[in-house]
C-alpha cells in the first residue's frame, strides 16, 4: 500500500483534478466511486478498479478491512491522510473509501428495435441518477442522453444511481431525433396536456420512453419525432411531477403490463 501525506504529491494532485473536474473525467475516461456499496457494485459487474483509496481512518473500518481480505481492492491501494482524503471527497461526510475506475463501455450498440429510455436535457445529476436506478430496476438497459444532459459519470449522478450504471448501456451525446426517426417500437412522451392516460396505453411491445428537461420539457425537434403521448393522472392539487418520479411511474407501468397474464 502506498502512503500519500503531502498536497505536493503529484499523484494526489492528479487525483484531486479528477475528482473536481468533469472535463478531466471526460478527457481520461475515468470515474471516481465514493463508498463501499458503489465499489462493490463495480467489482461485481466490471472487475477490479484501477486504484482504491482509503483514508487513514477508513482503512481501519471493519467492512473495508473485509473488502481488502476478500481481494476486492487488488494491488493498487493508496492510503491518504484524513485531511487529504477529505479534500478529494465529494460528500460532506467522507466515507473513507474511494476508487478510480475506467468508465465501462456499452456492451451493446444502439438498437432501434428494443426498449429504450431517452433523456433530453436532464440537467440535475440527482434526477439523472434516479432515472438510471429506476431503469435498471425495471429492466430497461438502453439509455440515451442528449448532449446537454448532466454528466452520466459525475460523482452526484453515481451516488443517486446506487450502482445502476454498471447494469446499463449508457450512450451519451446522442442525436435523439435521429434515433427516434429510425425507432421501430412505440416512442412515448409524457405530457401535462390532453392526452391518453398512461394506463390506457398498450406497453407490451418495445417502447422508447422520452423524458425532457426539468423546466422546459423536450426540445421541439425531439417532440416532432414522437408519435405517442401519455398523461400521468394526478387527482391531487399538484400539477406536475419531478421528472425522476414520472420516469419511475412510466417504467414500472410498463413492467406491470408485461407481467399481466
Amino acid at each position: 500500500m502506498k502512503q500519500i501525506t503531502s498536497r505536493e504529491n503529484p499523484h494526489f494532485k492528479a487525483l484531486k483534478k479528477l475528482c473536481m473536474s468533469g472535463r478531466e473525467r471526460r478527457k481520461t475516461g475515468l470515474a471516481v466511486l465514493d463508498g463501499l456499496h458503489l465499489i462493490e457494485c463495480f467489482v461485481a459487474h466490471c472487475g477490479a478498479p484501477m486504484e482504491i483509496l482509503f483514508s487513514e481512518r477508513g482503512v481501519l473500518l471493519a467492512e473495508h478491512a473485509q473488502f481488502i481480505e476478500r481481494g476486492g481492492a487488488g494491488d493498487n491501494v493508496s492510503i491518504l491522510s484524513d485531511a487529504l482524503f477529505a479534500e478529494l471527497a465529494t460528500v460532506e461526510t467522507p466515507s473513507g473509501m474511494m476508487a478510480v475506475v475506467l468508465q465501462p463501455r456499452c456492451i451493446h450498440s444502439l438498437n432501434q428495435e428494443i426498449d429504450a429510455v431517452l433523456l433530453d436535457g436532464i440537467q440535475d445529476p440527482g434526477n439523472l441518477g434516479s432515472i438510471f436506478r429506476s431503469a435498471a430496476a425495471a429492466g430497461f438497459r438502453q439509455i440515451l442522453l442528449s448532449v446537454d444532459c448532466a454528466q452520466a459519470w459525475s460523482p452526484k449522478t453515481l451516488r443517486a444511481a446506487m450502482g445502476a450504471h454498471f447494469q446499463l448501456d449508457i450512450h451519451e451525446s446522442c442525436d435523439l431525433p435521429a434515433f427516434l426517426g429510425a425507432y421501430r417500437g412505440k416512442a412515448i412522451l409524457t405530457t401535462l396536456d390532453a392526452a391518453p392516460e398512461l394506463y390506457s396505453l398498450d406497453l407490451k411491445t418495445p417502447v422508447a420512453w422520452v423524458f425532457g428537461n426539468e423546466g422546459q420539457g423536450v426540445r421541439p425537434e425531439v417532440s416532432e419525432s414522437i408519435e405517442w403521448q401519455a398523461r400521468i393522472p394526478m387527482p391531487g392539487e399538484i400539477n406536475s411531477l419531478n421528472v425522476a418520479a414520472a420516469a419511475a411511474i412510466c417504467l414500472f407501468e410498463t413492467v406491470r403490463q408485461r407481467q399481466v397474464n
